[in-house]
């Protein structure tokens, strides 16, 4: 076993069901994601806009039962329901927080113990498998999630146990930073388009579903280019520094203000990191300061993936 492999209980996230005969319909009009390509065998990330196509929230979502989960963080589970239920009252769907019908597992090089639990998942990202009442997702950089219901979720983690260390969510979080995958947090709701972090490029957003709440605005940025903020990876070498919150400015003397905010950030050995969305501007210039303008200097990492628009434009 390497020590890259563990799991860990992804408590800080919750979950939303949306169920009933127009589920699909209703979700279709609401949501950045095509759900026509959703299956048994399929997920995908998502999220949900104003109409000035600012997210209020980002998730997985997956098929189950009558209707479909979308995992997003756990804050946003109550206003989300709340919002989304304003245009589900004449539609055949019902809006639940199933938050505490379920217990959700990230797994890293855990493959061997989903096997053991009889889930074959291919590794095909947004893949999903499911038996003896769980479902386990692919993520686009390998690792997996188990998800599983609350009255079974001891014994699942028993026998997770048994095969994996297990580990705190900041060593989840700090892999899916590395992934560059970013998500909407409370402190972040309303904050970005899809497009600011790279939610397109990851499947996250269809340009060919038709109408869905802000779905003008995102198409537009994404047609005529005029994006001026994206994600970006950094990191601060200074091992004493507490793990910068969502939402905390970073800045550039390109401005001689805030230049951007950061999305999400974790514990790397003697270090910390992070993803941002940064004015493109200030990102080239290279001159990056968390939290003020003389706050601990950033350094710009890679992504794992590069844009290209003509492909995403065709989800």
């Amino acid at each position: 076993m390497t020590d890259t492999a563990f799991f860990c209980v992804l408590s800080h996230e919750g979950v939303l069901a949306v169920r009933g005969a127009d589920a699909s319909k209703f979700l279709q009009g609401q949501l950045t994601c095509n759900l026509n390509y959703l299956n048994e065998q399929h997920s995908s990330l998502g999220a949900r806009c104003t109409p000035k196509g600012r997210m209020q929230s980002s998730f997985r979502i997956l098929p189950e039962g009558d209707g479909y989960l979308l995992a997003m963080d756990r804050e946003l589970v109550q206003p989300q329901l709340a919002e989304l239920t304003k245009f589900a009252a004449f539609s055949k769907s019902k809006l639940h927080d199933e938050s505490a019908e379920w217990v959700r597992f990230g797994l890293s090089e855990g493959d061997g113990a989903l096997v053991s639990l009889g889930l074959d998942l291919p590794q095909t990202a947004d893949a999903v498998a499911a038996a003896h009442g769980l479902i386990a997702v692919r993520l686009s950089d390998g690792r997996a999630e188990l998800w599983t219901r609350s009255k079974d979720a001891e014994t699942t983690q028993l026998r997770l146990a048994a095969q994996l260390p297990e580990a705190s969510t900041d060593r989840w979080l700090l892999a899916q930073i590395r992934a560059g995958i970013g998500q909407v947090v409370a402190a972040t709701r309303e904050l970005f388009i899809p497009q600011m972090i790279n939610l397109q490029a990851l499947g996250g957003v269809s340009f060919k579903k038709g109408c869905y709440t802000g779905q003008e605005i995102v198409a537009r940025m994404q047609y005529l280019g005029k994006l001026k903020r994206r994600l970006h990876r950094l990191a601060v070498q200074n091992i004493d520094a507490p793990v910068p919150a969502a939402g905390l400015e970073i800045y550039s003397p390109v401005h001689g203000s805030s230049v951007g905010e950061v999305v999400m950030a974790a514990n790397a050995e003697g270090s910390l990191e992070l993803l941002a969305v940064l004015q493109e501007d200030a990102a080239t210039d290279g001159r990056l300061f968390l939290g003020s303008p003389d706050g601990l200097p950033l350094t710009l990492l890679q992504l794992p993936y590069t844009l290209d628009a003509d492909r995403e434009i065709q989800r």
